[in-house]
């Protein structure tokens, strides 16, 4: 009884990595599947699982583990994300001239994926459908210019050949681009810098003669609309491994199966003049399955990963820091589900 206790355990609790397949993908934890286990969902039991450790964390990225949820929510979060917390991008171009080689079209889409430092929470969606504020307002606009003009470097020594030093502002980036506030933005913003994330994002090459004259409208967004409002480069997740050894793996073997993990994962150690396998930390393995290639190893080790255990990796944009993009992320989830509690409520009523 107690070995087919552990084998439902496994079911319900590792997702497991074989040599042709992988098993347990599904979650199978609900009301009445196992008999005595009790599946009913509380908040009781749900807060007693439920945590979030934070890994790793600096100013553009952020590692962190939830521990305690169902796939569904995991990726629910993820999606969140990707495409429902706002940003500030460039929508509108105006382009009053240029002269560069590249089409306006090519230069206004550079343009609108180009992230722009500025905290989407202290602006309002614009409403594109009031009359007369086709140019928005301090409220719910930001508006940037790019105005630049190559000429010829008269101090250029005569056999010069580099274009750095024969001609002025050939190169254009993103630095370029400067903040022109509207109405009271100059005193409420006093104390941001609002432009670009990054000033070395190259936008155009002139020569001399040639010049670029616009105006940019930056509104509120999310990526569901367009990528270019996304805040996160990548969020993504995994299950967090776990690597089991069956049996003592010694000598030569141990060597062959520290090279079957990423490094860090297996490390041999003496023990009375043997070299034997142990592992060391699982999480840092990719789970590639190389180890199930030798015959003589494919045995000794047994893969899985923990089916509640999510490592979640967040890079910011830099518009945010990834933790303010991670507490936004879950404040949308919870107005999402407020919204179907009171749609809920609003059909029993009916």
């Amino acid at each position: 009884m107690a070995a087919t206790m552990r084998n439902v355990d496994e079911i319900r609790d590792r997702v497991i990595l074989g040599e042709f397949d992988v098993k347990n993908v599904h979650t199978t934890d609900y009301p009445g599947n196992y008999p005595g286990y009790d599946d009913t969902w509380s908040l009781q039991k749900f807060q007693k699982n439920f945590r979030i450790d934070v890994v790793q964390m600096d100013d553009t990225s952020l590692e962190f583990d939830m521990v305690g949820i169902d796939a569904a929510i995991a990726n629910a979060f993820r999606r969140i994300l990707l495409a429902e917390v706002p940003t500030m991008a460039v929508e509108k171009v105006l382009i009053y001239n240029n002269t560069s080689i590249i089409q306006d079209e090519i230069l206004a889409h550079r343009l609108g994926l180009i992230p722009i430092k500025a905290d989407p929470r202290l602006f309002e969606y614009r409403n594109c459908h009031v009359e007369g504020d086709e140019e928005g307002t301090e409220i719910d606009t930001i508006q940037l210019q790019l105005k630049i003009k190559c000429t010829r470097n008269l101090r250029a020594t005569k056999d010069s050949a580099d274009p750095r030093e024969l001609y002025l502002n050939h190169m254009v980036y993103s630095k370029d681009m400067k903040w022109v506030p509207i109405g009271n933005q100059a005193d409420v913003f006093a104390d941001i810098d609002i432009g670009p994330v990054h000033g070395d994002i190259l936008l155009a090459q002139l020569r001399p003669g040639q010049e670029l004259d616009i105006v940019m409208h930056c509104v509120k967004g999310i990526g569901q609309d367009h990528a270019k409002f996304s805040p996160v480069a990548t969020a993504s997740y995994r299950l967090l491994p776990e690597i089991t050894l069956m049996e003592t793996v010694e000598g030569e073997k141990a060597e062959r199966l520290k090279r079957c993990f990423s490094p860090g994962v297996i490390e041999v150690e003496n023990h009375g003049g043997k070299v034997v396998a142990k592992v060391v930390n699982s999480r840092l393995d990719t789970c590639s399955r190389e180890v199930l290639r030798h015959d003589d190893l494919k045995n000794a080790v047994k893969l899985a990963r923990v089916r509640d255990h999510f490592i979640f990796s967040v890079e910011s944009t830099g518009i945010l820091a990834p933790d303010v993009l991670v507490t936004e992320a879950i404040k949308v989830l919870m107005t999402k589900c407020r919204r179907f509690l009171s749609e809920l409520d609003s059909t029993e009523m009916e």
